[in-house]
């Protein structure tokens, strides 16, 4: 694996502007990807459940989002197809973006 690598955002938002259902779709979409991750990489000991560093569901202003990594690709490009054409088929948004740490200690409104 090289990077850097860009981030899909899935946005759980209808082709009709309406949140996708069922409400827990991010995380199902999520779980099946569980089991692909970095060559070397574990689950923490002890998880029932840990997501994939490459496919990881977050709610982003208020939107449920699976984000994936493009890095997902080069471990199993089925895996990449399948989110991808999960997507399409069902009218979701694809966003091509990043998702930036928060800076807990900048002062409002810059510098």
């Amino acid at each position: 694996m090289s990077g850097p690598y860009r981030e899909l955002f899935i946005q759980g938002i209808t082709q009709d502007g309406r949140p996708f259902r069922p409400s827990d779709w991010a995380e199902r979409l999520a779980g099946v990807m569980s089991c692909f991750r970095p060559p070397g990489s574990r689950a923490r000991p002890g998880a029932h459940l840990a997501y994939s560093p490459f496919c990881v569901p977050r709610v982003i202003n208020g939107v449920k989002c699976v984000i994936v990594n493009e890095a997902l690709k080069e471990v199993e490009p089925q895996a990449w197809a399948f989110v991808l054409n999960f997507a399409k088929d069902n009218g979701l948004a694809v966003v091509d973006a990043c998702l930036l740490p928060e800076d807990r200690d900048a002062a409002p409104g810059g510098a």
